[in-house]
């Protein structure tokens, strides 16, 4: 029998085709081939909500090697578009290490105009767990008898209190470490895996909201995948153009401008027969409260903590509460009208406010600072794992620089920074954001926020070349959706519907908790809106105040 040259060539390719596994093909193929399995999801939707579908959603451990190792899932979940569907809005809260599959119903039903056009689509990333059971993620288990032992106050330099300090996050960064999954938990991997999700949805382009570290690793996804970049919001945004860390570096900065320019003033408005009259007046009162506490068990460190990262009106309350709680218990005098405190109080001490004392505060204290037996692993991961780290002797010099000038954070933060001792270098580079994505990003963002600084935001929406939304007075973290702004919500809802985005502008700001008009702050913000007066939207304020304290958490400095 003889073969023509036609039939040798494919004899050939049909004989090396079959020598060849099919997985060497394409290593790929058995995750973008995967059918999603939508059903129940295992957490309770927030009230007035609607239920979203949830599915798993398998991805390689390593995207650079995707045969190689174990493989993970990640949860994500969908609440579908209402009309007609133009494809999906992927959400993240930001964290490193929040978890999105929650936020489909409740940001659906804060802006019904978007949702009847997009599907809310929700991810819990690698590390994260999956939201509503029992896996809580990349945990890193900390010896106890690593840790320090008795309250800190990182004002104290003596070099016993710095050694201190400084055993906790070597602790940490240690144990973090030692876990097999940690070089795997970067915004490389997540967005990849983002991309693998665009797939299975079917969708050409990702749409994307993300809060606080949600914009960088939105950015990074664009600049990653810049081909199948949709409409990108970025809100409370940290330079995603710059140092990841950089943005960290700043919390006493940013922490202590609103606390001494915004904070301690409205509390002089809304407890002056309590804290004081002025903003000077009620700084010295909570210095004494300060060391009050201290006297009574709770470490000074713990108390400060509850004032860095205030970033939403829950947590606004929770420190008036401790502070009220302290002074009265100091001087006496008249208590506070417990009725904005008592949800607070009820949620946070398990008692309502007119019960509570400082007993049971300084017994609360493990809920108002972190426990490091367990630390969170993504969170430290990521941050300390996306970008070259700093060492821990330039951070012990940034507490020497900082805490004079921002005594709130400044002495504890560069004592306590989990990179300083993390050894593993980055295994991928992030680029920018490039002109082929441009076109299609828009930064939200507040003057005052406590967790991603005014200045951050600006210097990577300038260095990107894409317009900023900022929002005048404002002090707080998550604003489209979450501040119950109209101006803000109706540009981001004019971006996403009508495919207009804005120029930089700015909003004017939304009156405080309990106030019914806004008290213009002088701040970076330059703008005639300051004398502007903006009431709350109408509509589910309540559900608007949980997520946007539920953000603010995962945010807060740790």
């Amino acid at each position: 029998m003889r073969l023509s040259r036609t039939g040798l060539v494919a004899a050939t390719a049909a004989l090396f085709a079959a020598a060849v596994p099919a997985a060497a093909a394409d290593p790929l193929a058995p995750y973008t081939t995967q059918q999603l399995s939508w059903g129940d999801c295992p957490f309770k939707p927030a009230a007035g909500t609607p239920a979203a579908q949830c599915a798993r959603v398998t991805v390689p451990r390593d995207w650079a090697a995707p045969a190689a190792g174990p493989e993970l899932e990640v949860s994500i979940s969908r609440v579908a578009a209402t009309g007609e569907r133009r494809g999906a809005i992927l959400l993240n809260p930001g964290g490193p290490g929040g978890q999105g599959t929650p936020l489909a119903g409740s940001l659906a039903a804060l802006e019904p105009t978007v949702s009847a056009l997009y599907d809310f689509v929700g991810m819990d990333p690698r590390g994260t767990g999956h939201a509503g059971t029992d896996d809580h993620g990349f945990q890193c288990q900390v010896p106890a008898g690593r840790l320090p032992s008795g309250p800190l106050d990182a004002r104290d330099r003596s070099a016993a209190s710095i050694a201190a300090h400084q055993q906790t996050p070597r602790a940490v960064a240690e144990a973090c470490q030692s876990d097999a999954l940690a070089p795997f938990v970067t915004t490389w991997q997540t967005a990849h895996d983002m991309d693998l999700v665009r797939t299975l949805l079917g969708d050409e382009k990702l749409n994307y909201l993300g809060y606080s570290y949600g914009t960088w690793l939105g950015a990074k996804y664009a600049a990653l995948f810049p081909g199948h970049s949709g409409k990108f919001v970025l809100d409370s945004s940290v330079d995603f153009e710059g140092r990841l860390q950089a943005d960290f570096e700043a919390f006493p900065v940013i922490d202590q401008r609103q606390f001494d320019d915004v904070y301690l003033p409205w509390l002089a408005r809304n407890f002056p027969a309590q804290l004081g009259k002025t903003a000077a007046e009620v700084k010295v009162k909570w210095e004494r409260v300060r060391a009050y506490y201290a006297t009574q068990g709770l470490a000074p460190d713990t108390f400060d903590g509850v004032f860095v990262g205030n970033g939403s009106p829950l947590q606004w309350v929770l420190g008036a509460l401790v502070f009220l709680l302290g002074a009265q218990a100091l001087d006496g005098g008249p208590p506070a009208d417990p009725t904005d405190l008592d949800a607070v109080s009820r949620t946070t001490f398990g008692v309502p406010a007119a019960e509570l004392t400082t007993d049971r505060v300084v017994a609360a204290a493990p809920k108002l600072a972190p426990d490091y037996t367990q630390a969170p692993g993504t969170r430290y991961a990521v941050a300390c794992g996306d970008q070259p780290t700093r060492s821990t002797a330039w951070y012990r010099h940034l507490s020497d620089r900082q805490g004079p000038r921002y005594p709130l954070f400044g002495w504890a933060y560069g004592l306590g920074e989990t990179c300083g001792p993390w050894s593993e270098p980055p295994r991928h580079d992030l680029p920018g954001v490039p002109a082929e994505a441009v076109a299609d990003i828009l930064v939200v963002q507040g003057e005052f926020d406590p967790q991603t600084g005014y200045e951050q935001a600006t210097s990577g929406a300038r260095a990107a070349g894409v317009p900023l939304v900022s929002v005048d007075d404002s002090p707080f973290h998550g604003q489209y959706a979450l501040a119950g702004n109209p101006c803000v919500d109706g540009l981001v809802n004019v971006f996403l519907v009508k495919n207009s985005r804005p120029r930089s502008t700015t909003c004017p700001g939304v009156p405080l908790p309990g106030e019914d008009r806004v008290y213009p702050v002088a701040g970076p913000v330059r703008s005639a809106a300051a004398s502007v007066q903006t009431r709350l939207s109408a509509g589910p304020n309540e559900l608007r105040a949980q997520v946007q304290a539920e953000i603010s958490a995962l945010n807060r400095q740790r």
